[in-house]
Order: structure tokens, then sequence, then C-alpha cells
């Protein structure tokens, strides 16, 4: 019987003695739990049932070789929740699973996420779309979580600071909740961040990092610190099954135009012709991952043995001054745009960002195939390809 789907089942009542299934628009039939015999006896009946007759065993046989004949692909299918779905990287990875033949259950509160990110799969009937913001519980039988919630954009999660951390601590706790409930399995969105302004380059799992505490990053460094811990403790007291990922700047199609990032604003001030506004000299460095990269790392993480919950660096370990950075998009843009020094660099900003990705390599063979050139070339078509009429900066400090 494939009752054991993770999947939404609706029984239905039907005539004939079979147990029939819906599972994501596809009909199971179970003959032998709704054999006659056994059929009476669940409703009751104790009387003596005649035997079938000929017609009757001609149509169950015709039964079984339909069950015999459905797609086993579909005996695979997973209930997936992946919370800030509709956001950069959830939509990505969304489109992952769905197209995988997944059951995804999307669930954003809108803040940062655009609906045009996900809106080509509302008519996939193995996608689901849910308003819900994760800092209230929620109620959902799945087999796995990806937790994705959370503002990641400096001038986004510094808007409302008490928000942030609320979004990182409170949704972690309620997607944990969950997944103890439930017994799913839990990957976790932790950043980069959470190395603070580094003083080990480039950046092991193994460095505790160096975060002040009481900054105007650190309701994003800190909350997701906090949310590692949790996710740990809830391994150690439950043994919920959890999973945990650095994340390191991600770029790529579907980055808020508004978000206030250096990938995002460059491409947006290069094809206005507007200067390219720098903070500080420009000699910081980053390291820029490419989406589709990241989602598959993101995948493979979840897919991981179940004795290896992370952390895991996740980035691509290509290091570039932020200079380098402006001057490659002017280039690839074919803009006039000067490269100008706005003002001096923000509080607790990071001089150096770059992942040491060897235990993703061990572990999950994985590592980055898009080089920042290639990837700042897709980027920017598809920058080319919006109407920035059509969105709205979600705070006013971008």
């Amino acid at each position: 019987m494939v009752l054991g789907l993770s999947a939404n089942l609706k029984r239905e009542t039907v005539k004939s003695d079979i147990l029939s299934v819906s599972v994501c628009g596809f009909r199971f039939e179970d003959v032998s739990l709704c054999s006659t015999e056994k059929a009476g006896r669940y409703q009751g009946n104790d009387e003596k049932r005649e035997e079938p007759g000929p017609s009757t065993r001609a149509s169950q046989v015709r039964r079984d070789s339909r069950l015999q004949t459905q797609d086993p692909r579909l005996l695979m299918i997973k209930r997936i929740l992946v919370t800030g779905g509709a956001g950069f990287l959830g939509s990505h990875l969304c489109d992952r699973l769905v197209e995988a033949g997944q059951d995804v259950i999307c669930v954003d509160n809108f803040f940062t996420s655009q609906k045009s990110n996900i809106i080509h799969l509302l008519d996939r009937r193995n996608f689901e779309l849910i308003r819900h913001d994760v800092t209230h519980e929620l109620y959902l039988e799945v087999d796995e979580i990806f937790n994705l919630a959370c503002p990641a954009a400096p001038g986004h999660y510094q808007y409302n600071p008490i928000k942030t951390i609320k979004t990182s601590v409170m949704g972690a706790i309620n997607m944990l909740g969950l997944a103890k409930r439930v017994k799913a399995k839990i990957l976790h969105a932790s950043t980069s961040e959470v190395y603070g302004d580094p003083e080990v380059h480039p950046q092991p799992e193994s460095y505790r990092g160096n975060v002040n505490p009481i900054g105007p990053r650190a309701c994003y460094d800190e909350g997701k610190r906090a949310a590692e811990t949790l996710m740990f403790d809830y391994r150690r007291q439950n043994g919920v099954n959890i999973r945990v990922v650095r994340i390191f700047n991600t770029y790529g199609p579907r980055m808020h135009p508004y978000d206030g990032r250096v990938v995002s604003n460059f491409i947006r001030q290069a094809l206005a012709g507007e200067d390219i506004t720098i903070f500080g000299d420009g000699r910081q460095t980053r390291s820029f991952c490419y989406v589709d990269d990241l989602v598959e790392g993101l995948l493979r993480m979840m897919d991981a043995p179940d004795d290896f919950p992370g952390p895991v660096n996740l980035g691509n370990p290509g290091e570039f001054t932020i200079r380098q950075l402006a001057e490659m998009v002017v280039e690839l843009s074919g803009s006039k745009s000067k490269i100008v020094n706005a003002r001096d660099l923000p509080e607790d900003d990071p001089l150096q960002r770059q992942p040491d990705i060897t235990l993703a390599k061990g572990k999950l063979g994985w590592e980055p195939n898009v080089n920042l050139r290639e990837g700042l070339e897709r980027t920017i078509e598809w920058f080319k390809s919006i109407d920035l009429s059509m969105f709205r900066a979600p705070t006013p400090n971008y």
C-alpha cells in the first residue's frame, strides 16, 4: 500500500470495495485492505459474504495490474517545506525541488520576497504557497524542512533589528518544534556573518568568529549564531535530525534590485548610467557564489549522511576586492559609469571574507562551477530583462 507517501492524502468514498487515495493528482488503489471480506469486518459486519463472482475477480485483477504499473518514482515523493521560499535563494531551491517531482510547500511572509519569484510555480500541482511568518507556530506534516526565512541584506535586517533576531531565534524554535513532532529532517541556513570581522583567513568551520554582540549588525549575526545553538541543542537533547550550512555572499537572477547588496547595487547603478558608489577605499574583500551552485550545495547537504550535521561552509573561495567587482560590472554591462567613494565603511563591516570549503569538498563532493565573470553576465542579463518599477524597496534604507 502506498499510504506511506509524504503528501496530501485524501480518502475518497467509492461504490466499489477499493480504497482510493489521491496523491498530488495521482490516484492509487489498494485492493489488499479493501477486499470484500476485510471491508465487511472494518464496517462491523460479521455476516458471511458470498464469494465474488468471475466478473468481480476479473475487475480486481485489472485493478491489481494498474497498481503494479504505477510510476515507481512516485514512491520516492517527499513533502518538503521551504521557509523563505519566495525569496532569492528560496525560489531557486523551490524550482529544483518541484522539477525533481517533490511535493513542495513554500512559506513566506513577503517582507523582502517577491511573488514574481514563484508565480511560475503556482499552477504546478506539486507546489503550494502559504503566507505565514515563522515567528508564529506552523502545523504541517512534512518530511524535510529547509529553514531559509530571514532578511539577509544589512539594510533590511537593520530596519527592524528586533524582528530580525526574533525571526532567527523564534523561527528556529518553531521549525525545530515542527521537525521534532513529525520527525522531519531540517536544514538551517546560517551565514558567514557568524564569523563577524574575521581574524582568521580564509574562514574554516572551526573558527569561532569575531562578532560585536551589541553593534548594529548583531541582530543578524548573533541571531544566526543563536539559531545554530538551538539546532545542535535540539539534536543532542531531542534527537532531531539537523543540518547547518553557513552561506557566504550569493548572487544571481531574482536578487531584489533594492536589497542594498554590492552586486545588485552596482548592476542597477551601471545600467542606469549612474556613478558606482563604493564604501571605504574598496579594498575590502568578498567571495561571490552563483545561486545555482549554492542551491546544489543545499541539496547535497540535505541528502548527506545523518552523522554529518555540519556546520559546513557553502560559498565560492574566489576572493575579490569590492573595487574589482565594480570594475567588472562596469565592463560587462558596457556602462560608462564612474566608480566613486561614497562614504566610510559602515560600523562592523568585515574587511575580508573568504570561505574555506575543504569540508564541503570532502563530505559533500561539492564546489562551485560558475566563475564570477560568467555569473555576473547572467545576472546582468536578468536585470536588463526586468521592469524596476515593478519592485518595491522593502525598507527605505537600502
